[in-house]
């Protein structure tokens, strides 16, 4: 009887538990991991969009090796911000995260979909929050 008990509270206490920390997963999970939201950067309190992309998806960065044959393509992302083609990773030092409302990571295929072509490493597209 004692081991009925036992086995029963054991489940009781394993339900109880699995539904509390259910309920305290951080809001971000599950979320697009290609996106960074405002939210985001601001819970990681950093100066720059490099920053919070460094600091909440460095994947982002990845350079993507040679993209072409001839080598002719740039392997990094290039940076758009509000839709305006702004250069190579770099400009992203020259955004405050204070102004960024989101970063968004487009694979190349969507790049080229979203952007059109000379964008095989992907874009990192920047909205702020103007």
């Amino acid at each position: 009887m004692v081991g009925k008990y036992l086995g029963y509270s054991a489940v009781t206490l394993a339900i109880s538990f699995a539904s509390a920390c259910a309920h305290s997963r951080p809001a971000t999970e599950g979320a697009n991991p290609q996106l960074i939201t405002e939210a985001d950067i601001a819970r990681v309190h950093v100066r720059t969009a490099y920053d919070a992309i460094v600091r909440l998806q460095a994947n982002f960065l990845t350079r993507r090796g040679a993209t072409s044959v001839l080598n002719t393509s740039n392997p990094e992302p290039n940076v758009y911000l509000d839709d305006v083609f702004i250069g190579p990773v770099a400009q992203l030092k020259g955004i405050q995260a204070s102004d960024v409302a989101s970063i968004r990571l487009y694979r190349a295929w969507e790049a080229a979909t979203r952007f059109g072509g000379g964008n095989m490493g992907g874009v990192i597209e920047v909205y702020t929050k103007h």
